[in-house]
């Protein structure tokens, strides 16, 4: 690879590693953020929901927009804002300001990620050059978030604002190096759509649906059936925007690959747990426990075994037992993990939590990686960027409302007592006792279609 390739795809893999970053070591500063901003439960978990949601909610359009109005733009543009917001972030006096900033942080990363990977699978050649590439990308996104649970315990342990500042030093020295090596290209000709109406739409029903679950225990019932009708309503809207639009955000034929959505709902359910068991976990180890920051932080890292297994173990357990096995054995080892944790107690050493954070490490090498690549099977070449688009989608959705759900059943029953974390901790076990039980329905229509005759015609898959 030649030396100006190298240094591009430092730059790219440095903008990923910093938004996995940016997301995991936000969970470790939370009770510092909770304790200088006076933030009740509910409106702590927004700090980290504003982000996902802005994600999830403008991925699709960050896509298209890369495509049609130019790579290059939209990378050092809203890495641009990325570092305007961040920064702000750091600033916040309020908790309202905070969670703005984190929403627009969200939206900056959402066009910042697709443009980063279009950049990589657009200059370097098909073929081996580039799939090395995407694995060392994939690689740096996978250890930023490992890494940031232990760099969020250092940085808040001095001030919980580092937490937001130092992405911006590291942002500035990626946009200095990102100037002169991103290449130029060519914007689409012609006049670009964009379909607004439908990402607003998708965006505020993601919103209302989180809205209404993380204030279910503190309103009236009234309150309730308002906001989950207006995001029912907003649901509804997307459908027929899409339906109509001559530019949509998602063809919704696509929904009719069985995969697909299996994989989706498996994404969904295991990001949505996880985040819900980081929340509690970090919770009960500072508030309940008195463990510091650094602690925390380097006892919840364990997890980030995933980021050494995902790219050596799994490919090798997939090619021998296939995908859909090694995603079912992810899952339920995930919600036995996740089990391990519902007996918790005052008095659990570091040893005793161990066995679980392992666990859930292993499962996620497991699963993450394959459910990837089960969401694009059986899907046509022209549409893998919206297959994975929707992944994405998923992912950060699952994150907001499994951290929603957990914040809610948490505060239900009391907030900050170990009865309440018990209570919260069965949120991710249920999540991914649901993602098990999908996954292994995928599992028997896999073997069926294998014993049927060769004569019987099926959808070409592509190859693991």
């Amino acid at each position: 690879m030649p030396t100006k390739a190298k240094a591009l795809l430092l730059v790219l893999c440095g903008a990923i590693f910093l938004e996995g970053v940016d997301i995991s070591m936000m969970g470790v500063a939370l009770p510092a953020i909770r304790a200088d901003l006076g933030l009740s439960t509910a409106a702590l978990q927004w700090v980290v929901s504003g982000y996902v949601l802005g994600y999830g909610g403008f991925v699709l359009l960050g896509g298209r927009a890369a495509d049609l109005l130019g790579r290059r733009r939209m990378f050092i543009g809203w890495l641009v804002v990325f570092i305007a917001f961040s920064g702000l972030g750091g600033l916040a006096t309020e908790g309202w300001m905070l969670i703005l900033a984190r929403f627009a942080t969200g939206v900056a990363a959402a066009f910042l990620a697709p443009a980063g990977l279009s950049i990589i699978t657009t200059t370097f050649p098909e073929g081996r050059a580039r799939d090395r590439a995407v694995l060392v990308y994939a690689g740096a996104a996978a250890g930023g978030f490992s890494l940031g649970m232990v760099v969020g315990g250092l940085l808040t342990s001095v001030d919980w604002r580092w937490v937001f500042f130092a992405p911006v030093v590291m942002a500035a020295l990626l946009l200095a190096a990102a100037v002169p090596l991103v290449p130029r290209d060519t914007p689409a000709t012609g006049r670009a759509r964009f379909d607004v109406p439908g990402t607003l739409a998708l965006t505020g029903a993601m919103l209302l649906l989180v809205v209404t679950v993380v204030h279910l225990p503190e309103v009236a019932l009234s309150v309730t059936v308002a906001t989950l009708a207006g995001s029912v309503a907003l649901f509804a809207a997307f459908v027929a925007v899409q339906r109509r639009s001559a530019a949509p955000l998602m063809r919704l034929g696509i929904l009719r690959s069985a995969p697909l959505l299996r994989a989706n709902v498996g994404a969904f359910l295991l990001v949505g747990g996880f985040m819900g068991f980081q929340f509690v976990a970090v919770l009960y180890l500072q508030e309940l426990r008195g463990w510091s920051e650094i602690e925390t932080g380097l006892a919840l890292a364990v997890i980030g075994i995933d980021a050494v297994l995902a790219p050596t173990l799994t490919p090798r357990l997939v090619a021998r037992y296939g995908n859909q096995r090694v995603i079912a054995a992810g899952l339920v080892l995930v919600a036995l993990a996740f089990a391990w944790f519902l007996p918790l107690g005052l008095t659990w050493s570091f040893v005793t939590l161990l066995p679980g954070l392992l666990a859930i490490g292993f499962g996620f090498a497991l699963a993450y990686g394959p459910l990837t690549i089960a969401a694009t099977d059986d899907v046509a070449a022209g549409e893998q960027g919206l297959a994975s688009g929707i992944l994405t989608t998923s992912f950060q959705f699952g994150s907001a409302l499994g951290l929603a759900v957990t914040t809610a059943v948490v505060v239900a029953n009391g907030s900050s007592t170990l009865d309440s974390y018990r209570a919260g901790l069965l949120v991710p076990v249920v999540a991914l006792a649901i993602a098990s039980l999908v996954a292994l329905a995928g599992l028997r229509r896999v073997s069926t279609k294998v014993d049927q005759p060769v004569a019987v015609t099926t959808a070409p898959g592509r190859p693991h």
